[in-house]
């Protein structure tokens, strides 16, 4: 099949990154490059030919004008007109479809004859604005692929693409869209406000369509999302040895949309893995380290939920091992990437664009295209024994090692400290469950959670403090399984009891949680003078 002609017209000095990265993307992309045969003025050879008549043969020859309209207008001819004006008009003389996309400045900002132009390109067709490449690079990969349905060249678009036959607008939940806006404006300078209708919200996103709603609006915002895609949950594990046995001695199966998945698996993880606190004397902000970093844990999370395969009747399994974390998802490399490739810097090809845009503006990914070669190196940083490994099987699978956590530590730490520890939350030593009170099973797992809480509070502190303290995203899960537990037990107290909401409330140790904190330091230290 001979391949579409795509014309990318801009001024030249002011979109030159983004132009070379859609002609990237377009060459490299496993659907679109089958597609699609893109053009920027800076492949084209020397020739004797005029620039001008060169660029608008160029348009003649191509099926898709995709114009990138920002502040400048640029060069002009004798006539005072831009060599980006004659191509969109020569482009709309010839009834060439015509993608237009601009960055978002404002009005007054831009030149008048810029203004202009776009004014003229918004009387006639449909436009699309961006502020940053991957912004860009997902309004442009959701409007070819449109293309090629409303052509016929493909019968079926991406999963994340496709539009939900069965989705009614309850399915979707507003409070959702409004929370993600605000993290998405402190995180990315989001254009939208809170308030602004739903609706332009998603079409924004390139997530809804003649009242439709894509599978990536329902497992970003869905009210119930595995109502609508069953596998979608994230099954989590906790073994204390090294291998995978029955019974298990922790697991949960985690349901929501997938920012919720990320952040109660990622914590599942935080609460299982030993805390490092820093020092107590000097501040009330104590500071902490996981001894695999948060950041590494939280991308290999990410990368899994985001780039699954979506219709795998499979789903995202995590398992914590004595000496290593799993993270698993049903999914294959691209094409050409390979798990070798994936520890150096390499392209981007999102396997689900659109829900990787919106992790990406909510600030659950921080650059496209570096997550795993961040965790490589957070790892490396952190001093762990081994390099993360990557490894494609029938699921993607990244292994991250943990540092010794044998438990062959000296008796005086292991069974003095540890055993006086465990007595004094549960009231007696046991085994895997360790006693009940108020509806909640008291496991060591639990028991560890509450250690957490009484660890990194010095004096007092916020809700917010202590749950940044331990990084932590989920409020409700940090509420349910650390706070309210060491509360009930009597490690942990209000400082305003009779006034729970209080705006200024806080928390303190009670003697109770100082006694369990002062072992738990002398446990620290004992087991940093035996690794010395």
């Amino acid at each position: 099949m001979k391949k579409i002609r795509v014309f990318i017209s801009s001024v030249q000095s002011e979109f030159s990154e983004e132009r070379q990265m859609l002609f990237d993307y377009l060459i490299s992309d496993s659907l679109l490059g089958l597609f699609f045969e893109p053009f920027i003025f800076e492949k084209i050879p020397a020739v004797e030919h005029s620039v001008s008549k060169v660029y608008l043969e160029e348009v003649e020859r191509c099926s898709i004008y995709i114009g990138l309209f920002g502040c400048t207008y640029g060069y002009e001819d004798v006539e005072g007109v831009s060599p980006t004006e004659r191509e969109f008009d020569y482009a709309s003389q010839l009834y060439k479809t015509r993608l237009i996309f601009i960055s978002n400045y404002n009005d007054a900002g831009r030149e008048k004859k810029e203004a202009a132009l776009i004014r003229k390109a918004e009387s006639s067709v449909v436009r699309k604005s961006f502020s940053s490449l991957s912004e860009l690079k997902a309004s442009v990969y959701t409007s070819l692929v449109r293309y090629l349905e409303e052509k016929e060249y493909i019968r079926t678009s991406p999963f994340d693409a496709t539009l939900n036959k069965e989705a009614i607008a309850d399915a979707i939940d507003v409070q959702k869209i409004r929370n993600f806006v605000a993290h998405a404006r402190a995180k990315r300078n989001f254009p939208f406000s809170e308030d602004a209708p739903a609706e332009t919200i998603l079409t924004h996103l390139n997530l809804t369509q003649d009242k439709k709603f894509s599978n990536a609006a329902i497992l970003l915002f869905g009210d119930n999302p595995q109502d609508f895609f069953l596998s979608s949950h994230v099954k989590c594990a906790h073994f204390h040895g090294t291998e995978i046995t029955k019974p298990i001695p922790s697991y949960q199966t985690y349901k929501g949309d997938v920012f919720q998945l990320v952040d109660q698996a990622v914590d599942f993880i935080l609460s299982k893995i030993d805390l490092e606190v820093g020092d107590r004397s000097q501040t009330t902000a104590i500071a902490t380290r996981y001894e695999i970093p948060q950041a590494a844990v939280a991308e290999a999370v990410v990368n899994a939920v985001v780039h699954r395969d979506y219709t795998s009747n499979a789903s995202v399994q995590v398992m914590l091992f004595q000496d290593r974390l799993e993270i698993w998802n049903p999914g294959q490399l691209p094409y050409g990437l390979t798990t070798e490739k994936l520890k150096k810097p390499h392209s981007s090809i999102p396997a689900n664009l659109l829900l990787a845009e919106s992790m990406y503006l909510s600030g659950y990914i921080e650059r496209i295209g570096t997550g795993t070669g961040d965790i490589v190196r957070w790892c490396k940083e952190a001093g762990l024994p081994r390099e993360p490994e990557f490894v494609q099987e029938e699921f993607f699978k990244v292994v991250i090692w943990r540092k010794n956590n044998n438990n062959t530590l000296t008796g005086q730490v292991t069974g003095q400290v540890t055993g006086q520890v465990i007595g004094q939350v549960t009231g007696q030593v046991t085994g895997q469950v360790t006693g009940q009170a108020a509806g909640l099973i008291i496991t060591d797992d639990f028991i560890r959670e509450i250690q957490k809480v009484v660890q990194v509070i010095n004096k007092s502190a916020k809700r917010e403090e202590i749950q940044t303290a331990l990084d932590l995203r989920g409020r409700d899960n940090f509420l349910r399984n650390y706070l309210n537990p060491a509360i009930e037990k009597g490690y942990v107290e209000m400082i305003y009891p009779d006034t729970p909401r209080h705006p200024e409330q806080a928390y303190r140790l009670t003697q109770k949680g100082v006694n369990l904190q002062e072992l738990l330091i002398k446990k620290e230290r004992g087991t940093k003078n035996y690794k010395k």
